[in-house]
């Protein structure tokens, strides 16, 4: 049993309600879960004729990016100048119906409807780690599993499940499906499954910077995309977890799991869900000391570090996610803060994962 939690599980670490000056820099809120690492090229036929339809045109600006207050985890500082040109983003994330057409029109298949590779995981273990049964190695994805009460905070694999036939179609197990919710964002998407999209659709994901820029709405410096009033005041702005985490939800925002989208205001450019919902993955690579690098300097349109870093697992190469989850709590997790910068394997997929896209002007 240690050696399969070790598979599943590799390195956990939580994230604590800490100030970001007094906790390591590579935290995390999400269980990486490597499979295997596969970029292999798509050879279908690509649609790109609608690559700006549901996108809203991003003015491109000057701002500062980084974290706006001492909630900031210390990946999120030092804050430092970027210029971004303009460019076009989805209204909101991409949904299970938009994901089945790509599905259907390319017979494309997700990263957690393909067994684990042996022969590329083993890469990731100590010399000599025998193989589990088949069976451990069937197609799987991460599951969020409430808790009956209370628990510590710094152990995510009490509330995450790697479970057996989990994947787009089917976000909670073989059992469940998205007949009705074709109008939520699709989840269970790794990064290779989102560029993938992008390939088909003639889109691409956002950069780090193009995200946290459009995320802020026009809006200079502000915590959240709403503004900065607490996310607890007034009427409810994102998809998030409300009470104590993760054992009881209040539902105060009508949720409990992933909304349809457009379910709540869009921010100042016209974007939905940018907060909360669903993590959103960028095309940056994630490293910890990214901003270290850049404090002195204005960046123009930044593609992020050439490699990846997380020193509490230090030989996982992580891509950046951004805007938080219906699993995002004060008390845990504050991801759908602006500046948040949350990041996992590629390979990852998870029932709080998806994407949006963004495309170039003409």
């Amino acid at each position: 049993m240690r050696f399969l939690f070790f598979i599943i599980f590799l390195s956990i670490l939580g994230c604590k309600n800490t100030n970001s000056k007094n906790v390591n820099a590579a935290h995390n809120c999400t269980p990486s879960n490597s499979r295997f690492t596969s970029d292999d090229e798509n050879n279908f036929i690509k649609n790109t004729s609608n690559s700006y339809v549901g996108k809203v045109l991003i003015p491109g600006g000057t701002f500062r990016m980084g974290a706006d207050d001492n909630q900031g985890w210390r990946d999120e500082y030092p804050k430092h100048d970027v210029i971004i040109d303009s460019f076009w983003m989805d209204i909101h994330e991409v949904t299970n119906a938009q994901f089945l057409e790509f599905v259907e029109a390319t017979g494309y298949v997700t990263t957690a409807e393909k067994a684990v590779d042996w022969e590329e995981l083993k890469k990731l273990l100590p010399v000599g780690t025998p193989k589990p049964d088949d069976d451990k190695l069937a197609p799987a994805s991460l599951v969020f599993v409430p808790t009956e009460e209370k628990v510590p905070l710094n152990d995510v694999s009490r509330w995450w499940e790697w479970r057996k036939g989990s994947n787009w179609r089917h976000p909670d197990g073989p059992l469940s499906s998205i007949d009705g919710k074709e109008n939520h964002p699709v989840v269970h998407v790794s990064w290779f499954d989102a560029i993938a999209y992008c390939e088909w659709s003639g889109t691409r994901l956002p950069t780090e910077a193009e995200w946290e820029f459009a995320s802020r709405g026009g809006l200079k410096n502000s915590v959240y995309s709403w503004g900065d009033e607490d996310l607890d005041d007034g009427n409810p702005k994102a998809n998030t977890w409300e009470g104590d985490f993760p054992y009881n939800n209040s539902l105060r925002d009508g949720y409990y799991s992933t909304a349809p989208v457009k379910s709540f205001p869009s921010n100042g450019y016209g974007l939905y869900d940018i907060s909360g919902n669903v993590w959103e993955w960028c095309s940056d690579w994630y490293n910890e000391n990214y901003y270290s690098i850049l404090k002195n300097e204005t960046s123009y349109n930044p593609k992020g570090p050439s490699k990846s870093f997380d020193s509490n697992e230090p030989y996982a190469e992580k891509r950046v996610s951004r805007g938080g989850s219906f699993l995002c709590n004060k008390s845990y997790c504050s991801g759908y803060r602006n500046s948040m910068r949350m990041k996992t394997t590629p390979d990852t997929g998870s029932s709080h994962t998806g994407f949006r896209t963004v495309a170039d002007l003409k």
